[in-house]
């Protein structure tokens, strides 16, 4: 004795271009293309699904099973972190900027210092070579005066 099976496999071949078929990843159990359905099968031959559409069936309880909210905070303290980085990120190019007018301006002023400081050393160069002049003159010229000068105001240690 032959007992009939719940569910047939049926070879469909594929849908035509241009006729009205399901083209969802997961065909409807009420699609005409559906393998095993026809038009004259009824609610007991493909096991009460009819009017269930898969799709559907599965987002709904996809969507029930993850909760969106952990994603959704992390998304946004993602983004808050992103501008926070890049905020700090231009923050830390106007400061660099800064850095670089202040070297620009220290460099400036250090040369014009070194100017100035090659300008008095040349100064007191010749202010030293002229008194030393001054005084060799005054030696040769006033022997006994010097003298006695000297031994009033000694100078100091070297000179």
């Amino acid at each position: 004795m032959h007992h009939p099976t719940p569910y047939s496999r049926v070879a469909v071949s594929p849908p035509q271009a241009g006729s009205s078929v399901n083209t969802s990843a997961v065909p409807s159990l009420t699609s005409g293309s559906y393998a095993g359905s026809t038009a004259g099968d009824s609610d007991s031959s493909n096991g009460g699904a009819s009017g269930i559409d898969l799709v559907e069936l599965m987002n709904d309880r996809l969507s029930n099973a993850v909760d969106p909210l952990p994603l959704d905070r992390s998304l946004a303290r993602q983004a808050q972190t992103s501008g926070a980085l890049n905020a700090k990120q231009q923050e830390l190019l106007e400061l660099q900027a800064l850095a670089q007018r202040r070297l620009k301006g220290a460099r400036t002023n250090f040369a014009d210092g070194m100017k100035a400081a090659k300008e008095v050393k040349k100064d007191l160069d010749w202010t030293q070579k002229r008194v030393t002049a001054l005084k060799t003159k005054a030696e040769r010229r006033h022997p006994v005066e010097y003298q006695k000068a000297r031994q009033r105001h000694p100078s100091p240690n070297g000179y």
